[in-house]
């Protein structure tokens, strides 16, 4: 027997196991983090080319390990997280031997000069960053017909359950960690990537609210809507990694808000009793006619299951508005001023320093790069990037208004109700024009074996009661399935 085949028939009790129970195992000494990082690698090389969710491996992943190791027995653990491997989206900047190219050949041979704030916010932990995942290209904003999960360096992510949608841009992030090809990773979202590809691929994801965790490093698409979060197998896990992920940062003023969240102890929120009492609010006019059957028969069984922990259901509440009247100038307008600020700020040894360059690059190149076109690209190249349009600042104006004081605000007050569920990522553009957190969790799957998630959506910086909530459901359900397991049911 080999060591990998020797680490694998030793240490296959990770697959599923929680943060909490594997660094039980290794403060316990019965595990180390280098094996868990060549389990995972292992995992990665057999398995992990059938979903195409892995860009990249850290080279250093496996001595960063072996420094934790020696670090834990001599000076003891730094966290929760100190020694356990987490994955990164493409677009999170790492001043190390990886490149960040959001998905992109135009920025295949691109290195970050130093990491993401949120990067060393890991570091700081003990985490080890094992490598890049998988996204859409772009964050998805290159082209209308480009599907989910696909990208020019990586090709199509693809659904581990069956031939089913992959999600929003975090797909490989999403996949990966359904696939246990590592404990967590981080994904990012706007609109509904996050929620998205963790309700298709039956994990956790958290959106946080905007403010809590720094976009520093991460390549942008929208200031106002940006945001990372975490994406597990379990709400524990979610809440250990969006406690390392938490911080002030100079460089992005909107993280004074962090300073809401110091001295909390998450795992103390986790309560099976956390649904007592709570009023959950259900604006079926904004999903009714969207949702198959079979998903709405799913959704009606978790508000079933919200009941038995004590939660009250408030049906049919009226949000005042409707996802569509938002639209995506403000996100049109955005991303070309965020874009070429990042690139423009990239090391002189990058030649893509615009999104005029990106297109340039791509229609050099269009058998590697145009396969879906970049019509959305060309629509965003042709805003002023200085953000003084007035389209854009009605556009502002409007979905703050709507998203926030109307459909999350007025709504919620005026029927009593502490938070909203939806059947996977409907209303996802709410919480994303308002900057508010919400919360997926796997509800159950469809005969054919596609995932189903219940979503919980909040005010600004509840995520203490979400994680909360979200725990209770999770362990009232017990919805969370593997893949293959999914598949045989």
């Amino acid at each position: 027997m080999d060591d990998s085949q020797s680490i694998r028939s030793r240490i296959e009790w990770v697959i599923e196991s929680d943060i909490p129970t594997i660094q039980q195992a290794l403060e316990e000494g019965t595990l180390t983090s280098e094996e868990l990082v060549l389990f995972y690698l292992d995992r990665i090389a057999r398995e992990g080319q059938q979903t195409n969710a892995i860009l990249e491996i850290n080279p250093h992943a496996l001595q960063i390990a072996q420094a934790l190791d020696l670090e834990r027995k001599t000076a003891g653990k730094r966290s929760m997280l100190h020694g356990i491997p987490i994955l990164l989206k493409d677009n999170m900047d790492t001043g190390d031997a990886m490149h960040t190219s959001a998905g992109s050949l135009a920025l295949e041979n691109h290195y970050a000069s130093q990491d993401a704030f949120l990067v060393k916010q890991l570091r700081k932990a003990g985490v080890i960053i094992l490598g890049k995942t998988n996204m859409t290209e772009w964050a998805n904003f290159m082209s209308d017909d480009m599907p989910n999960g696909w990208s020019s360096r990586g090709g199509q992510v693809l659904n581990p359950y069956g031939q089913f949608e992959v999600g929003g841009s975090s797909s490989g992030s999403a996949v990966a960690i359904s696939t246990n090809l590592a404990v967590a990773s981080i994904g990012t979202e706007t609109t509904g990537s996050i929620i998205h590809p963790a309700a298709q691929n039956g994990i956790v994801g958290l959106k946080p609210t905007v403010g809590a965790i720094s976009r520093s490093g991460i390549i942008p698409l929208s200031v106002t809507q940006d945001t990372a979060g975490p994406m597990t197998r379990t709400v524990t896990d979610a809440a250990l990694v969006f406690e390392a992920l938490i911080g002030k940062d100079l460089d992005d003023p909107i993280t004074i808000h962090s300073e809401k969240y110091e001295s909390i102890n998450w795992l103390d929120l986790l309560d099976k009793e956390a649904l007592k009492g709570v009023r959950i609010g259900i604006p079926s006019s904004i999903f009714r006619n969207e949702v198959t059957e079979e998903r709405m028969q799913l959704f009606k069984d978790s508000l079933t299951s919200l009941e038995k922990t004590g939660a009250r259901i408030i049906p049919d509440i009226d949000l005042g508005t409707k996802e569509s009247e938002l639209g995506y100038d403000v996100l049109l307008h955005e991303c070309k001023a965020s874009l070429n600020h990042y690139l423009g700020k990239t090391a002189e040894t990058n030649p893509i320093r615009s999104i005029e360059d990106v297109i340039k690059f791509n229609n050099d190149h269009p058998d590697l790069t145009l396969r879906y076109g970049q019509e959305l690209l060309k629509n965003i190249n042709d805003r002023s990037g200085t953000l003084t349009e007035l389209a854009y600042i009605e556009a502002l104006l409007r979905n703050r208004h709507l998203a926030k004081k109307v459909a999350l605000g007025e709504a919620l007050e005026q029927n009593g109700v502490d938070i909203l569920a939806f059947p996977q990522d409907h209303g996802c553009s709410f919480e994303a024009a308002a900057g508010y957190p919400a919360i997926t969790v796997p509800a159950g799957v469809t005969k054919a074996g596609e995932p189903f998630g219940l979503t919980f959506t909040g005010p600004a910086f509840s995520e203490p009661s979400l994680l909360g909530y979200a725990y209770a459901f999770e362990q009232q359900v017990q919805a969370r399935r593997e893949p293959r397991a999914a598949q045989k049911k």
